[in-house]
């Protein structure tokens, strides 16, 4: 598999998609660089990969200041020699009407959503340029595919890097970077958990997503797909979800 020997650093790996990707990269042979917030999970996490004979390295990230995610791509070059891929995985979610007029919420995704996966890019982006070669692979959302009511935000928050890595692709066709965007359904994380502020919407949504969601390795399959494609081909867009989801 051409994933062997990668290096490939993850931002929110401390758990859901984040984390079984980094598993499931680090079993079929690449080095795995972990960036999350919780630094706990992190080590645990990490503990785990290479006890089971896997390289990895971590390091606090926290995708809204610009110098972790420098940071994150340094601990790669320095650990392992290169990045060959960045899989900006970290996000957050908001859910609630527009008229409920949550500013701070509305911030944080762009904040986060945003802006972290701009910063991925300026951090990732000069070294895939020296290296001859990269892959910015970027977790997306069928919520920006089909627009429901109480998501509006969070849709837009993901609709504009859908724009932007479609941008930046054509912006590099002279065949250095490559850039795959990857659209999960409902998956079994904890992204619901700090969406919704009422206790009994929030727990009526853990229940859905509970039946519903697919297991995050399935998504983590789909990453590894991407990038275990030749050089010269690209997959641009991936939309994984359950078949049951409308």
């Amino acid at each position: 598999m051409a994933i062997q020997g990668k290096v490939v650093a993850i931002t929110g790996a401390s758990s859901g998609i984040g984390e079984a990707t980094a598993r499931h990269l680090a079993s079929l042979g690449a080095a795995v660089v972990l960036g999350a917030r919780r630094t706990d999970r992190l080590e645990r996490l990490a503990g785990e990969i290479e006890a089971a004979g896997g390289q990895v390295a971590a390091t606090r990230v926290d995708v809204t200041r610009p110098d972790d995610l420098r940071s994150l791509v340094a601990v790669a070059v320095e650990r392992f020699g290169r990045l060959d891929v960045l899989v900006g995985n970290a996000g957050i979610s908001r859910i609630g009407p527009v008229a409920d007029l949550d500013v701070e919420g509305w911030s944080a995704m762009v904040d986060v959503n945003v802006k972290g996966i701009l910063h991925g890019i300026a951090a990732a982006l000069p070294v895939f340029r020296r290296q001859g070669g990269g892959h910015l692979v970027t977790v997306v959302s069928t919520s920006g595919l089909k627009i429901v009511p109480t998501q509006a935000v969070y849709a837009g928050t993901k609709n504009a890097v859908r724009t932007l890595l479609e941008g930046l692709r054509q912006e590099s066709t002279d065949g250095v970077l490559r850039t795959t965007s990857i659209s999960p359904g409902y998956v079994r994380t904890e992204l619901i958990d700090h969406a919704v502020d009422d206790p009994d919407v929030r727990e009526q949504a853990r229940r859905n997503m509970a039946e519903l969601g697919i297991d995050p390795m399935a998504v983590a399959r789909a990453i590894a797909f991407a990038i275990d494609q030749p050089d010269d081909v690209e997959i641009g867009d991936l939309t994984i979800r359950p078949a049951r989801q409308g």
